[in-house]
């Protein structure tokens, strides 16, 4: 019986129990993953990173990011394929390890993305000073949320086609550094008027690793948030059309476009710029626009860095306000959270998760050198946590199901090489975590991030009681389940 078939399932609808709409495609969702991950990480951060790891570290510590994120999405996709239910990973950890490590998780990825909101306003708001040095940073930052707000208001439709077109001039962009870098790199760039460049920056004539071992592995740190927001694919699985097939296909192709656009750039980068030079000066992408000779590529890449931020705030404020709505459609928040209005939008998670990302802001001016250190190593720490919760919860729901259905025959979709692909994502994760403690750089995520988690998972123990570490599951886990939320509209 083959995996499309296995399972009968009554006909989507497009409204689900929870009153979202069920109205995004399978691109829909890749665009989604892709604006949430394309950022500031790789169109500013990359010169770091090739500075820290050298051109081979960078293009190794990448390539292994890129393979622990397809080990956890495809662990998602099982997940989010047989419960489509908004939320996510949330929801699942709810399921199936505690309702006190759903609640610790939803509120690490909340807080997460409530900081990510504040410094993607800040930093469109910089950029915006090269047009309009006369305009405060504040002020732009003030249009910029309400503009994501009123896109995130309008319908999760409306969201969808804004981030779809959002992160297509992104991938245009990196695209085009690809190919106008490999160009430049081989001597075929008509433009530049230079012969062929070559790999020779990755001969750096201090060995392969220049920054030795130490510098690849605080480097691979990095680069796993780096690749953060590819789950929020499952986020959105509440609001996914046909969720059995489109979440898989959309996890798979957005896993492989990552990896093509961020090792591909990587690569491009590191061969035009010696790693003695990288650095957070220039965003790299600009240097090598100006290396292909390129017209205007400074207030081209100016244009799509802002474009940048701003799809990553979308797909921030879009994945704040499910999280919540999720919560209080489970209990693990005030119930009021869970209801939306007539288009399928939680208005009043909304509110709420635009002023956590406006109090952000503002405590990056009132206190910079404490809460808003102990936000953003919240919002790194939360990212790594978050991806061991979906191995684990993908870990405990395999097992389950194989206990109550004999097989995963009637699974709508199966990840690949299981155990061994979570097991291994795993303890790479757990490594980068106890490696965080070795950078001081890093260190405050630790000091900060486990307090701020047992904080959570304490409180919800006392106020639910000893239950909340054991799973919460429906028995028996039948096949009608697998809808999860649909019901008729």
């Amino acid at each position: 019986m083959s995996q499309r078939n296995a399972v009968q399932t009554p006909p989507q609808s497009p409204t689900s129990e929870s009153g979202l709409r069920r109205s995004m495609t399978s691109r829909h969702l890749v665009m989604i993953a892709l604006g949430g991950v394309i950022g500031s990480g790789l169109f500013v951060s990359s010169g770091y990173t090739i500075s820290q790891a050298g051109p081979l570290g960078a293009v190794l510590a990448y390539t292994v990011g890129a393979l622990v994120a397809y080990m956890v999405m495809s662990g998602l996709g099982e997940l989010s394929a047989r419960h489509p239910v908004a939320g996510g990973f949330h929801a699942h950890a709810t399921r199936d390890l505690g309702p006190a490590w759903g609640f610790a998780t939803a509120w690490l990825y909340w807080m997460c993305w409530a900081v990510a909101l504040a410094s993607e306003f800040t930093a469109s708001g910089l950029l915006m000073q090269r047009w309009f040095p006369e305009v405060p940073v504040w002020a732009w930052s003030l249009a910029f949320a309400v503009l994501l707000f009123a896109l995130n208001a309008m319908s999760s439709r409306v969201f969808a086609e804004t981030e779809f077109w959002f992160s297509l001039i992104k991938v245009a962009a990196v695209l085009v550094v690809i190919v106008a870098g490999a160009a430049t790199i081989i001597g075929l760039n008509p433009v530049s008027g230079s012969g062929p460049i070559g790999l020779s920056n990755f001969d750096t004539g201090q060995g392969l690793f220049p920054m030795g071992i130490s510098g690849v592995l605080v480097t691979i740190l990095a680069v796993f948030y780096a690749f953060s927001g590819t789950e929020l694919i499952g986020v959105a699985a509440g609001e996914a059309k046909d969720p059995q097939h489109n979440i898989p296909r959309a996890i798979r192709t957005a896993v492989v476009r990552l990896a093509v656009f961020f090792i591909g750039a990587i690569v491009v980068i590191a061969a035009i710029i010696p790693f003695a030079e990288a650095g957070t000066d220039e965003s790299p992408f600009v240097t090598v626009l100006d290396a292909a000779g390129l017209p205007a590529g400074a207030d081209i890449m100016n244009f799509v860095i802002i474009t940048a931020l701003l799809s990553a705030g979308n797909s921030g404020l879009y994945s704040c306000a499910r999280m919540l709505h999720s919560m209080g459609a489970s209990g693990q928040a005030p119930k009021l959270l869970s209801t939306t209005n007539r288009r399928g939008v939680p208005m009043l998670a909304l509110s709420l998760s635009m002023l956590g990302g406006l109090a952000s802001l503002l405590s990056s001016v009132i206190a910079p050198g404490s809460l808003f250190l102990a936000l953003v190593s919240i919002s790194g720490f939360a990212v790594v946590a978050v991806w061991i919760v979906i191995c684990a919860s993908h870990l405990s729901f395999r097992r389950h199901y194989v206990q109550v259905h004999g097989s995963t025959a009637s699974l709508p979709y199966r990840a690949p090489l299981f155990p061994v692909l979570p097991i291994i994502a795993l303890l790479l994760l757990a490594a980068s975590l106890i490696g965080v403690g070795f950078d001081p750089v890093q260190r405050p995520a630790l000091w900060f991030g486990v307090p701020f988690t047992l904080v959570c998972l304490g409180y919800y123990r006392w106020r639910h009681g000893p239950g909340v570490f054991s799973p919460q599951r429906c028995e028996p886990d039948l096949p009608h389940d697998v809808v999860g939320t649909s019901r008729a509209g």
